[in-house]
């Protein structure tokens, strides 16, 4: 007797009483909300929860839905972690370092001055310490992580006039994402505005910012930065590779089944990888258009780089004689980077530097 026949005749009592269970197992359906700190106009960051999103839906033939809502529709910007934690909400996607007015640490879970970049990020956090010890942080505010994807070292942003030496950098108001950057920047005497991306052009426009950072040429064309502050500059030194976050509601998932808890890591694994890849995709084309439109695009003096890093090693300085776990995960990082930069030495440094210098 074949297994349909075996269920037909016995019933779904005997069968089960037999050992011996139907090949599909009826799911209740799950919906869930992620509320997104960025907007809509972005297609790269947004985008990422959005095939989230797709993916879950596909993955789990429509009986498990994530609706996407993106900054202030749900809830403000920067107030996904409250919501998570009030279980309010089921998942975010975010920047974790736009909280670290909670704790210091936030920011190792997207990105520090002179840190990680998105390859030496990605590493760390999956086969290094840096999930479990982030998770074992975020775990005091009802949430798990997952990476979103990564942006890649960023550029260091627009500027409404010509910023030559550190000095330039006295008393400019200058919009930022947060983290611990604010505060190394606070020590070159810049004065940090932390606001949603889609406040910025209005607020340089009008003159109350002099100056922002954002992401990179494509992210920042469409918020049309170069329409009201000429100067763009680079590197961004403080984000080499800034990891942007699912913030799941740990309560939520650990009541999920086995099967969506797999939909969820699979599904962040599509996303995060689609997101960075539409990046390195789309930036070299649009950092042309910019140019080609008349942006100034001009490197910081060395100067200001080293002005930067000595204010940075201050501020690390400070967290780690007041926080032993800020120092933990500081030090772990560190010493992943310091291999994952002699590694690069040997291998991407050394071939991207041949193949810039040759004519393709």
């Amino acid at each position: 007797m074949d297994r349909r026949s075996l269920i037909k005749h016995a019933g779904i009592v005997g069968v089960l009483s037999a050992g011996i269970a139907p090949a599909v197992h009826a799911q209740a359906a799950v919906r869930w909300r992620m509320a997104s700190s960025f907007p809509k106009s972005l297609p790269t960051i947004y985008g990422s929860a959005e095939k989230f999103s797709d993916t879950v839906k596909a993955l789990s033939g429509g009986k498990f839905e994530v609706s996407v809502h993106a900054a202030g529709d749900l809830v403000p910007a920067f107030g996904v972690v409250d919501a998570l934690q009030q279980n309010t909400l089921e998942m975010a996607q975010t920047a974790s370092y736009y909280f670290t007015g909670k704790d210091p640490i936030f920011a190792f879970g997207c990105a520090v001055p002179f840190g990680l970049t998105a390859r030496h990020m990605d590493a760390w956090m999956e086969h290094g310490n840096g999930r479990k010890y982030m998770d074992a942080f975020f775990a005091q505010f009802n949430i798990t992580s997952m990476s979103a994807g990564n942006t890649g070292t960023q550029m260091g942003g627009w500027y409404r006039k010509e910023i030559k030496t550190a000095a330039d950098l006295k008393g400019l108001k200058m919009r930022m994402g947060g983290g611990l950057f604010g505060e190394a920047m606070a020590k070159l005497g810049v004065v940090a505005q932390n606001m949603p991306a889609g406040e910025v052009y209005q607020a340089l426009e009008k003159g109350t910012l002099d100056a922002t950072e954002f992401v990179g040429p494509f992210d920042d064309e469409r918020l049309g930065f170069q329409k009201v502050a000429p100067f763009y500059y680079y590197p961004g030194w403080w984000e080499g590779g800034a990891e942007l976050e699912f913030f799941i509601n740990k309560k939520a998932f650990e009541a999920l089944s086995a099967e969506n808890k797999a939909i969820i890591r699979a599904a962040g694994a599509v996303a995060a990888r689609d997101m960075t890849a539409k990046y390195d995709a789309q930036n070299p084309a649009a950092l042309k258009r910019l140019v080609a439109s008349g942006t100034k695009l001009k490197p910081f003096s060395k100067e200001l780089m080293d002005a930067g890093y000595k204010a940075s090693m201050e501020v690390f300085a400070a967290h780690e004689a007041k926080s032993p776990e800020f120092k933990k995960i500081h030090q772990d990082m560190r010493a992943f980077q310091r291999d994952q930069v002699l590694w690069s030495k040997f291998s991407e440094w050394r071939y991207d530097g041949y193949i810039g210098g040759v004519k393709l």
